[in-house]
């Protein structure tokens, strides 16, 4: 599904230039569960922000489906990251004026469903989460588990073909970690494409696959039966 080929992201120029990433070749299939692993400063969330277009490279190309992105203009990259691809961030980033169910139905509005059918997606997807029953509550109603879990709702409503996640578990307790560890694992067993950033070995156990990191480069890639 996703494809990058000779990755490389710097940032300053001359003598102030750092390299972050290094030359990353990286292949996710289809149905992966895929955890980003490595110390801090090691490039994991730059990674993932070429992989799911949030920022372009310094050379090298991601593929996606196929497609070259870098062929693609401003508004192309967009519409593929709205349409196609869903993200979960440590800090939430609800609306707090947007109650759960609103706050999952928006960006199905942003592509330009109805409200009635937007709505009705949000609650199949807080329903996965098993969080229907707060659907009508704002954020500052639920506690940091729920929000992170409607963010979750949110991000797979659409149906995306890949779902990234940088860091969902940073700002949870154990208890909250583990329930959202329990709704990823439960959607990539419904064949969801899942990718996430973690520091966190407790929580990259759960997935499929895990990609080390350091330096910029990739210093591991394990793969459970």
């Amino acid at each position: 599904m996703i494809k990058s080929h000779k990755l490389v992201k710097a940032y300053g120029e001359g003598e102030l230039q750092l390299t972050v990433l290094k030359s990353l070749n990286v292949e996710i299939e289809d149905g992966e569960f895929l955890a980003i692993v490595g110390p801090s400063g090691a490039g994991k969330s730059t990674l993932l922000y070429q992989l799911s277009l949030l920022d372009e490279p310094t050379s090298g190309t991601v593929h996606f489906d196929d497609i070259d992105t870098s062929l693609l203009s401003q508004a192309e990259r967009t519409a593929l990251r709205l349409n196609r691809m869903g993200f979960v961030f440590q800090d939430y980033a609800l609306l707090p004026e947007l109650t759960a169910e609103e706050n999952v139905a928006l960006p199905m509005l942003m592509q330009g469903m109805d409200k009635k059918a937007a709505l009705k997606g949000a609650g199949k997807a807080l329903e996965r989460v098993g969080l229907l029953d707060k659907r009508v509550n704002l954020p500052s109603q639920l506690s940091g588990g729920q929000q992170q879990r409607v963010s979750i709702a949110r991000a797979i409503a659409h149906h995306p073909h890949v779902l990234f996640a940088d860091e969902p578990t940073a700002n949870l307790d154990s208890t909250n970690g583990e329930l959202v560890m329990e709704a990823f694992k439960a959607l990539h067993k419904e064949g969801q494409t899942i990718v996430m950033i973690t520091h966190e070995e407790e929580y990259a156990r759960h997935a499929r696959r895990v990609l080390s990191i350091k330096d910029g480069q990739i210093v591991g890639d394990v793969r459970k039966k």
